[in-house]
């Protein structure tokens, strides 16, 4: 840093934090459209209802996958176009192809395919916008940032998911032979896809970013303690979680349980195995890399671990099975080539489209909360507000005042997309911003494989595969999480390190 530089992070002005954020508008325009119209191309192309959960499993391994391999190189990354932006631009690229391709799949599973392709390039864009934000502004700037996200993705997914119901209405043809994809939906793909690359290439233009090295001379953050390594141990905890998984896998082969377990049974065996390779692994890598930092992880990041289980297993249930839900409980039809079911899933659409709405307005309003109560207090009545709205599914039966359950909805969507970041943001060392973030991301889709994994499970056994229970189901995981957030500490701030030092 030059003699004349500023000793701590500037604040940006409310447009230049507009520009950072504008990209997220066009990202979530590609996960809104694949979040409101997937189950209905799956079922469109033959999926039965309970294998629906089994085919959105690629959604979240990919992000499993991919975001903290990103996150690991974007912090290692300095080019002409800055340490973020590149991915940020390569995942645009590769998400408006898959956009183009995925309504036109010939097949269900060409589309999962897909789904995954799509996923995967979603996760290359979204990963690194969250560390931008910690990145670019000081702490008392954090929850705007993340709250000026969580707008850009209500605006966005409004239109997104609307798009459907908005060309019906434009006299788009909303029905289609059996095995294929309506107009609606083709044509809403196709625009997500014009969009993204916009916005994106927006924020890619508009935007600079700081050096590495001005990072760590203004960084706030508390140091990462090191937590001791005892190989032995660590050895024995992989083979012991590696033992359980591989038990697991081979009571579901052999008790003839239900397929979707094995989901959940490799993913204790694949953590038992990803440990014991650390422990054998010579030499430095991304991989020994992200294995330490996963075993170094700050505290106040272990809490959040507990919140983000609950909110995103009920994020899941209520993006797989309202489709479901609505059809069939609230306009009385299962089959996808009927115009009842049909008009049912054009207003889940909407549906989704009215709580982004109500997401971009509660991130007007979140900042003004943290102002009065703090982080935690706000997430608390945000996700309980959220949890009410998904219960009250199950005891409205007019489909037009599921838009008030929506409100609720908004409100903890906006509220998940932003403070637990906020508190994430302000324990994470500027120089591992992006791969704390991308192992966050563990946190928000483990909870999603478990719920692939047993959801549809639980509905079988218990609900007589009701889908309206899945949302019950994730009302209840929602409110759970609001409490779980009063156990996060807040972490102790250090002192900015001075220029002149």
């Amino acid at each position: 840093m030059s003699p004349t530089a500023p000793s701590h992070k500037p604040p940006l002005s409310f447009w230049q934090i507009w520009n950072m954020c504008f990209g997220f508008l066009g990202i979530q325009f590609g996960f809104a459209l694949q979040n409101a119209n997937v189950s209905r191309i799956f079922q469109t192309l033959g999926a039965p209802m309970d294998d629906i959960p089994m085919l959105w499993i690629a959604a979240p391994l990919t992000g499993l996958l991919v975001q903290p391999i990103v996150g690991y190189f974007s912090d290692r990354t300095w080019t002409g176009l800055g340490r973020r932006r590149p991915y940020f631009l390569a995942g645009a690229v590769l998400t408006t192809l898959a956009l183009l391709f995925m309504p036109n799949s010939p097949t269900l599973w060409i589309a999962a395919g897909l789904l995954w392709i799509l996923d995967a390039s979603i996760n290359i864009s979204m990963e690194p916008f969250r560390a931008f934000v910690g990145d670019q502004l000081p702490v008392r700037q954090r929850a705007s940032g993340y709250a000026m996200q969580s707008f850009f993705i209500g605006v966005g997914a409004v239109v997104a998911s609307l798009l459907p119901w908005l060309l019906e209405k434009a006299g788009v043809a909303n029905t289609a032979g059996p095995g294929e994809v309506p107009d609606t939906v083709r044509y809403a793909f196709y625009a997500g896809g014009a969009v993204l690359m916009a916005a994106i290439g927006w924020t890619v233009l508009r935007t600079r970013e700081y050096p590495p090295e001005t990072l760590r001379a203004w960084d706030e953050a508390p140091a990462l303690v090191r937590r001791a390594k005892d190989p032995a141990r660590m050895r024995g905890l992989a083979l012991a979680w590696l033992a359980v998984g591989v038990l697991g896998i081979a009571l579901v082969a052999g008790q003839g349980w239900a397929k979707e377990l094995y989901v959940f049974t490799g993913l204790i065996a694949s953590y038992g195995l990803l440990l014991l390779l650390r422990t054998l692994w010579r030499g430095e890598s991304a991989f020994t890399h992200i294995m330490d930092d996963l075993h170094d992880m700050p505290g106040t990041m272990r809490q959040l671990a507990v919140v983000q289980f609950f909110s995103w297993f009920a994020l899941f249930a209520m993006w797989i099975y309202t489709t479901g839900a609505v059809t069939s409980v609230h306009y009385g039809s299962s089959d996808p080539t009927a115009a009842a079911y049909n008009e049912g899933a054009n207003w889940v659409g909407v549906l989704f489209a009215a709580y982004n709405g109500f997401a971009a307005l509660a991130a007007i309003v979140i900042p003004w909360m943290v102002k009065r109560w703090g982080l935690r207090v706000s997430h608390l009545v945000n996700a309980t507000l959220g949890g009410l709205g998904l219960l009250s599914f199950a005891f409205i039966r007019d489909p037009q005042w599921l838009l008030l359950s929506m409100v609720g909805v908004g409100f903890a969507w906006a509220s998940i997309l932003s403070l637990p970041y906020a508190l994430l943001s302000d324990s994470v060392p500027a120089a591992k911003m992006g791969v704390y973030m991308g192992i966050f991301n563990f946190f928000i889709v483990i909870p999603q494989l478990v719920a692939a994994s047993l959801l549809g499970v639980l509905l079988k056994v218990f609900f007589g595969t009701q889908p309206i229970y899945a949302l019950v189901i994730g009302g209840v995981s929602m409110i759970v999480a609001g409490l779980c957030v009063l156990r996060v500490r807040e972490p102790a701030r250090q002192p900015a390190v001075a220029a002149a030092s």
